[in-house]
């Protein structure tokens, strides 16, 4: 069923054809503009490429633009809907890149759901780019495409299904614990959500300084005791989670917890389970369009902070807050990769924005619109890099 939105959204699309177009930023009016654009003059600047290959990064385009590449398998809430159905959502984020950041972004969507061809081809048109956006690609494939690449292209390459979510979860988280007077190593977290960005976030909290972080999916508290039953990737992170040796089922891991962090499905977070948490639970509850609860459901169980991924309620939680600063930052710095401290880094700048006297329950996290949230972003990233330009 479409809604009003929906339906304008398709009727934008059907009159504009797409939400990008390519300009020239050189005027070619005449003969001379002609010869200095193309053919003969461009060959000057190719054989001074071809001499000094450092010098693509300031005579063309490869400085400010990135590749946002999709294979189509895991597109918003929608999965599997396959390359050509997933354009329109890596136009829109090519957009958001330009109208946020200033990054000039390519959509690329791919006809194959090959690790190994999927890492060649974007192996291969890597010299076009200053660095690669991975989106909507489903796990685990996701893992090994992102970590082959990261290893094989001297660009930086990001996932932001699973890192743009978790930087932002993770300002959020910050600026949540100061309401409530904790440390972030004193809570105690539980993700419920094992698929990409349910564990990029528990990597990051980790990373970041947590040390009580429980793992949830559909079948339970990921358990290393359960070792013959996990999947590689769910075994790797129960090495270094539930350290209190949890089983069972989501309500038995919210037993005393301070944080729930969802991403995973609408309904799943009963609400006389928020009861079983700390004083002051906070509740990320990020399944989209349908949480795993309603804010007013949370808060009337006892809630203290409740953000969502929805822009219709307070404390949205939107990676638009993350990747068009953090590509900014990481090509203005030629960075080769993207790394942990430059995710945190771009954490507390984006937990920055909101002052001490500006922070309350409803208002942890800027809005998308606020003003310098890209520029602090990479500026952030910028000073946390460890390749200067």
């Amino acid at each position: 069923m479409t809604t009003d939105l929906g339906q304008r959204a398709i009727d934008q699309a059907r009159k504009h054809g797409g939400k990008l177009e390519v300009s020239p930023k050189v005027s070619i009016k005449n003969k001379e503009d002609l010869s200095i654009a193309y053919t003969p003059g461009v060959a000057s600047v190719s054989s001074a490429i071809a001499n000094d290959p450092a010098l693509g990064y300031t005579l063309t385009t490869k400085k400010n633009t990135v590749a946002v590449v999709s294979d189509g398998t895991a597109v918003l809430g929608l999965g599997d809907i396959g390359p050509l159905a997933a354009m329109p959502v890596m136009e829109g984020k090519a957009a958001l890149f330009k109208a946020f950041a200033g990054v000039d972004a390519i959509p690329i969507v791919l006809d194959t759901k090959d690790p190994d061809e999927i890492v060649r081809i974007i192996k291969a048109m890597a010299p076009t780019f200053g660095g690669i956006n991975l989106e909507d690609i489903s796990a685990p494939r996701c893992f090994e495409i992102e970590q082959r690449l990261i290893e094989e292209c001297d660009i930086p390459v990001f996932h932001d299904d699973q890192h743009g979510t978790a930087i932002v979860v993770l300002a959020a988280v910050f600026n949540s614990l100061k309401l409530i007077g904790k440390e972030l190593a004193q809570a105690k977290i539980v993700v419920n959500g094992g698929g990409s960005a349910g564990l990029s976030i528990t990597r990051k909290l980790l990373a970041a300084g947590a040390t009580d972080v429980t793992v949830v999916d559909r079948f339970g508290i990921i358990n290393q005791a359960d070792q013959n039953k996990l999947a590689p990737h769910h075994f790797e992170i129960a090495k270094v989670t539930n350290k209190e040796g949890r089983s069972g089922g989501l309500d038995k891991a919210l037993e005393g917890a301070d944080i729930f962090i969802g991403v995973s499905a609408p309904g799943v977070l009963k609400a006389e389970w928020i009861a079983l948490m700390a004083d002051k639970p906070i509740i990320f509850a990020m399944a989209n369009p349908v949480p795993e609860i309603y804010p007013d459901q949370a808060l009337a169980a006892g809630a203290y902070i409740v953000g969502t991924g929805r822009s219709d309620f307070p404390n949205q939680i939107n990676n638009v807050l993350a990747f068009p600063g953090i590509f900014r930052g990481a090509l203005d710095a030629r960075a080769k990769t993207i790394t942990i401290e430059m995710q945190i880094a771009a954490a507390k700048g984006i937990a920055s924005l909101v002052t001490d006297e500006e922070l309350s329950p409803t208002h942890i996290i800027p809005g998308a619109f606020d003003a310098g949230v890209a520029d602090l972003v990479a500026k952030s990233v910028r000073d946390a890099t460890d390749h200067k330009v």
